[in-house]
C-alpha cells in the first residue's frame, strides 16, 4: 500500500513538473509569437487576435487559436500559416524559439527582407514555404539539419547568390521548388543524395555550367524543371535512367549538341520542352517509344533533317512544336491518324511535299500552323472534321487548288491566314457567317471573282485582306459596316464601281487599302466620320473630283495616299493643321493652285505632290505671275459657272411658267408666221459653251518605263526612293518613274508578319499598335475623355508610376510581376517611337534592338491574378502555345 502511495506521489510530482515546464514553454511561445508580430508589417490587420490575454495563467495555450497557429497535442506550436495576408517588414530571429514548427508557411505576401539566419535552429521542420515575396539576399545555409524536411518552396523571390548545397543533406525531401530568383552557379552535386526527390524546380534564374549527370541517380524524380537559366553543353545521357519521370523542361537556354535519344526509355514521359535552345542533329527516332508523350515542344532550335515517322506512334500526343528548325523533307502522312493531336506547329522550316490528307479527320485538332515552308499540294477538306479547328495558318507556302469549301462551315474558326500561296477559284459564300472569325488573310494568291456579300453579315472580322489577287467587281456596300472591323485591305485586284461611302458605321476602322484598283467616282465626304481611321491608301485609281476638305479634320488619319488619280481642284487649305497626318501622297493627279504653306506641307517631299502641272509655291517652285493669274482666273470661271447654273435654271423655270400662257396664241398663229421654225433653224447655232473630255488613258505600257530604269536617266533621289527620267518616244512624252528602296528594315516577326518600316510615321505607326496590344484599347477610345487619343492618354499615365500599370490589358498582365514589368518596358519603347517629332524617333533597328533587351528584373510565379499557394504550380514550363489546350 505504501509503494503505491508513494509512485501515486511520484507521478503527481512529476505531472506538476512537468506541467509547470509546459506552462514555461507556452507562455515563451506566446512571447516568441509577439516577437513576431512586431517585426511584420499588418496593413489588413489579419493578426489583430495576436495579442496578450488579461490572465496568462488562466489563459495558458490561448496562441494556439490565433490566426494561422495551430499546436500539437502537447500544446507547442507545430504550425504557422500566414499566407496571403499583405504582410510585409521582416521575419524576427525570434522564431528559433518555436523549437516544435514543423510546418512555416508565408508565402504570397510583400516581404521585401533578407531570412533570418536562426532558421537553420529549426530541426523539426518538414515543410518550409517563403514562396512569391521579395526576399533577397542569400539563401539561409543550415536548412539541411532538419532530418524530416520534406517540402521546400521559395519560388518568386530576389534570392542570389548559389543553390544551397547543404540541402543535399535533407534526405527526406520530396520537393524543392527554387523557380524564378537570382540563384547562380552550377547545380550542386550534392543534390545526388536526394533519392526520395519527386520534384525539382530550378527555371528562371542564372545558373550555369552543365546538367549533372548525376541527376541522373534521382531515381525517385517525376518533375524536372530546369529552364531559363544559361545552362550548356549537352544534354546527359543518364536523364534516360529516371524511369519514373513524367516531367522535363529544359527550354529557353544555350544547350546545344544532339538530343539524346536515351529519352525513348522513358515510358512514363508525358511533357518534353526543349525549346529554344541550340540543339542541332535530328530528331531521335527513339522518342516514338515514349508512347506516354502527350506534350513535345522542340521548336526554335537547328535542328535538322526529316521528321521521323516514329513520331505517329505517340498515340497520346495532343501538342508536336517543330516550328523555327531546319527540317526538311515530307510531313510523315501517319501524323494525320493522331486521333488525339489538337496543335500542330511546323512553320519556318524547308518542309516540302503536302499535308496529310487526313489531318484533322480523326483528331480534335485546334491550331494547325506550316506556314513558311516549302509545301504544296490542296489543303485537306478534313481539317476541320472535328469543329474544333481555331486558327488554320498557311501562308508562305505553294498551296494550290481552291479555298476547301468545308472551312466556310467550321464554326469553331478564329483566325485564318493563307496568304502567298497559289489558291485559285473564288472565296466561298458562309465565311461572314462564321461567329467567331477574326482575320482573314487571303493576300497574294489568284483568287477570281467577287468579294462575297456575306462577309458584310460578319460580327466578329477585325481584319480582312484580299490584296493582290484577280477579283472582279465592286467593293460590297456595307462592308466597311462591320462594327468590329480594324484593317480591310483589297489592293492591287481588278475592283470597279465606287467606294462605298456608308463610312458613318464604321466605328472601329483603322485602315482601308483600295489601292491599284479601277474605282472611280468621288471621295465621299462622310468618309470623315471614321474618327479611328490611321491608314488610307487609295492610289493608283481613277478618282476624279476634288479632295474633301473634311478628310483633314479626321483626328486619327496618319497615312494618306491619293497618288495616281484624276483628281482636281486645289489641295484644302487645313491640311497642314491636320491633328495627326505624318505622310501625304498627292503626286500624279490633276491638282492645281499654290500649296498651302502650313504643317506638314512646309516639309512634304516634293516627290510626294510632282505629276501636278498646276501645283505651285510651297516645297514646289514658286508660283509666277501668270500661274498666279491662271489660278485667279480659274476660280472666277468657277464663280462664273455657278451663278451662270443659277441664272440658267430660274430661266427654265421661268420658260416653263409662261409656255402655257402663250402656247395657245402660238397655235391660233402658226399659219401667219409659217416660216417661223423654219428660219429659226436656218440661222446657225451657237455651240455649247461647255464640253465634256473623257479623261485620256496612258499609252505606254510597263516595259516601256522598265527600259528607262538606269544608272544615266536618274534625275533625283528621296527618302523613299530614286527617281528616273523615263522618255516614251511612241507617243512622245516625258514622265518621272520613281523606284521604292528595298528596305533594310523590313522585319518578319515570328508568327510570319512583315513589318514595312521605310518612314519614321511608320515608326509612329508602329508604337501605336505597339500601346493597342499592351493597353487593350483603340487608337481614340471614348475611356480616354474628349480629344485625347491613346498616346496621349499613356503620356499623362507616365506622370504617376503608380499608375501606369493601370494603363497594361489586365487580361495579360494580371498580377504577374514580371509580366507586368516587360509590358511598362516595351511600352516606354513605345512612347519613344510616338515622340512629336519625327527626328526623336529611334530607327527600325535600334527598336528591335531595344525589344530584345525589354527582359524583367526578375521572373516570377503567376497565378492568373489571384495567389495560390499550390506548390505543384510550374513557372516557365508551359509551350508556346499549351495555352490553348
Amino acid at each position: 500500500m505504501q509503494t503505491h502511495l508513494l509512485f501515486l506521489y511520484c507521478y503527481i510530482g512529476l505531472s506538476l513538473v512537468f506541467a509547470e515546464g509546459a506552462q514555461t514553454i507556452a507562455n515563451d511561445e506566446l512571447s516568441t509569437l509577439l516577437a513576431i508580430k512586431a517585426s511584420l508589417i499588418d496593413p489588413l490587420n489579419k493578426l489583430m487576435d495576436w495579442k496578450l490575454p488579461s490572465n496568462v495563467v488562466e489563459n495558458k495555450f490561448l496562441h494556439c487559436n490565433w490566426t494561422g497557429v495551430s499546436c500539437n497535442s502537447r500544446g507547442f506550436v507545430d504550425k504557422i500559416d500566414l499566407s496571403n495576408m499583405n504582410l510585409n517588414g521582416s521575419v524576427s530571429e525570434s522564431i528559433q524559439g518555436l523549437r516544435s514548427l514543423t510546418s512555416l508557411n508565408i508565402c504570397c505576401n510583400e516581404f521585401t527582407s533578407s531570412l533570418p539566419k536562426s532558421l537553420s535552429n529549426l530541426t523539426a521542420l518538414k515543410s518550409f514555404d517563403v514562396s512569391q515575396n521579395n526576399f533577397f539576399g542569400s539563401f539561409p545555409t543550415g536548412l539541411g539539419k532538419a532530418s524530416g524536411l520534406t517540402s521546400v518552396n521559395a519560388s518568386s523571390n530576389n534570392f542570389s547568390g548559389f543553390l544551397p548545397e547543404d540541402l543535399g543533406n535533407a534526405t527526406s525531401l520530396e520537393s524543392l521548388d527554387l523557380r524564378g530568383g537570382f540563384f547562380e552557379g552550377p547545380i550542386p552535386t550534392s543534390f545526388k543524395n536526394l533519392q526520395k526527390l519527386k520534384f525539382l524546380g530550378l527555371s528562371g534564374n542564372n545558373l550555369t555550367g552543365k546538367i549533372p549527370p548525376e541527376l541522373g541517380q534521382l531515381s525517385s524524380l517525376e518533375t524536372t524543371i530546369l529552364g531559363y537559366n544559361e545552362f550548356e553543353g549537352e544534354i546527359p545521357e543518364e536523364i534516360g535512367n529516371l524511369t519514373n519521370l513524367q516531367y522535363l523542361d529544359l527550354a529557353v537556354g544555350s544547350l546545344s549538341g544532339q538530343i539524346p535519344p536515351t529519352l525513348g526509355r522513358l515510358k512514363q514521359l508525358t511533357t518534353v520542352y526543349l525549346y529554344n535552345n541550340n540543339f542541332t542533329g535530328r530528331i531521335p527516332p527513339e522518342l516514338g517509344n515514349s508512347t506516354s508523350l502527350v506534350f513535345l515542344d522542340l521548336s526554335a532550335n537547328q535542328i535538322s533533317g526529316e521528321i521521323p515517322v516514329e513520331l505517329a506512334e505517340l498515340k497520346n500526343l495532343q501538342l508536336l512544336n517543330l516550328m523555327c528548325n531546319k527540317l526538311t523533307g515530307f510531313i510523315p502522312d501517319k501524323l494525320g491518324e493522331l486521333t488525339k493531336l489538337e496543335v500542330l506547329e511546323l512553320w519556318k522550316n524547308s518542309l516540302t511535299g503536302s499535308l496529310p490528307m487526313k489531318l484533322g479527320q480523326t483528331s480534335p485538332l485546334q491550331w494547325l500552323d506550316v506556314s513558311s515552308n516549302s509545301l504544296t499540294g490542296e489543303i485537306p477538306p478534313s481539317l476541320c472534321s472535328s469543329g474544333n479547328l481555331t486558327k488554320l495558318i498557311l501562308f508562305n507556302n505553294s498551296f494550290s487548288g481552291t479555298f476547301p469549301i468545308s472551312l466556310s462551315t467550321c464554326k469553331s474558326l478564329v483566325r485564318v491566314r493563307m496568304q502567298n500561296n497559289l489558291i485559285s477559284g473564288t472565296i466561298p459564300v458562309g465565311l461572314g457567317n462564321l461567329p467567331l472569325l477574326q482575320r482573314l488573310e487571303l493576300g497574294k494568291n489568284n483568287l477570281t471573282g467577287q468579294i462575297p456579300e456575306d462577309l458584310s453579315e460578319s460580327t466578329s472580322l477585325s481584319f480582312i485582306d484580299v490584296s493582290w489577287n484577280y477579283l472582279e467587281s465592286s467593293v460590297p456596300s456595307s462592308i466597311l459596316s462591320i462594327p468590329n472591323l480594324q484593317t480591310f485591305m483589297a489592293s492591287h485586284n481588278n475592283l470597279q464601281g465606287k467606294i462605298p461611302n456608308q463610312f458613318q458605321d464604321c466605328p472601329s476602322l483603322s485602315v482601308l487599302d483600295l489601292s491599284s484598283n479601277s474605282l472611280s467616282g468621288e471621295i465621299s465626304e462622310s468618309i470623315a466620320s471614321c474618327e479611328k481611321l490611321v491608314t488610307l491608301n487609295l492610289r493608283n485609281n481613277q478618282l476624279t473630283g476634288e479632295i474633301a476638305k473634311s478628310i483633314a479634320r479626321m483626328p486619327t488619319l496618319s497615312i494618306l495616299d491619293l497618288s495616281n488619280n484624276s483628281l482636281v481642284g486645289r489641295i484644302p487649305e487645313n491640311f497642314g493643321t491636320s491633328p495627326a497626318l505624318e505622310m501625304l501622297n498627292l503626286s500624279y493627279n490633276q491638282l492645281e493652285g499654290p500649296v498651302p504653306s502650313n504643317g506638314i506641307l512646309t516639309t512634304i517631299n516634293p516627290n510626294d505632290l510632282i505629276g501636278n502641272a498646276g501645283l505651285c509655291g510651297g516645297v514646289l517652285p514658286p508660283c509666277s505671275q501668270r500661274q498666279s493669274a491662271r489660278t485667279e482666273q480659274s476660280r472666277n470661271m468657277h464663280i462664273n459657272h455657278i451663278i451662270i447654273g443659277f441664272v440658267t435654271g430660274a430661266l427654265v423655270i421661268i420658260t416653263l411658267a409662261t409656255a402655257i400662257f402663250t402656247g395657245k396664241w402660238l397655235y391660233k398663229r402658226w399659219y401667219l408666221y409659217n416660216s417661223f421654225f423654219d428660219d429659226l433653224f436656218k440661222k446657225s447655232c451657237r455651240e455649247w459653251p461647255w464640253r465634256l473630255i473623257a479623261f485620256q488613258r496612258l499609252n505606254f505600257t510597263s516595259s516601256d518605263i522598265l527600259s528607262c530604269i538606269k544608272e544615266s536617266n536618274i534625275i533625283g533621289m528621296g527618302g523613299t526612293g530614286i527617281v528616273y527620267k523615263a522618255e516614251v518616244h511612241r507617243p512622245h512624252m516625258i514622265v518621272a518613274v520613281k523606284k521604292l528602296w528595298r528596305s533594310d528594315n523590313d522585319i518578319e516577326n515570328e508568327y510570319g508578319y512583315t513589318l514595312k518600316i521605310d518612314e519614321k510615321s511608320d515608326i509612329y505607326s508602329f508604337g501605336v499598335v505597339l500601346m493597342e496590344l499592351l493597353t487593350g484599347k483603340m487608337p481614340l477610345d471614348p475611356a480616354f475623355g474628349e480629344s485625347i487619343d491613346i498616346v496621349e492618354w499613356v503620356l499623362r499615365k507616365l506622370k504617376s508610376n503608380r499608375t501606369l500599370v493601370e494603363a497594361l490589358d489586365p487580361s495579360i498582365a494580371g498580377q504577374c510581376k514580371h509580366v507586368q514589368e516587360e509590358m511598362l518596358l516595351v511600352l516606354r519603347i513605345a512612347l519613344l517611337c510616338t515622340a512629336k517629332l519625327p527626328k526623336d524617333r529611334p530607327s527600325m533597328r535600334d527598336i528591335i534592338t531595344m525589344l530584345g533587351e525589354a527582359k524583367p528584373r526578375r521572373k516570377s510565379m503567376c497565378h492568373n491574378g489571384s495567389h495560390n499557394s499550390n506548390k505543384e504550380k510550374q513557372i516557365f514550363s508551359n509551350s508556346p502555345v499549351v495555352g490553348l489546350l
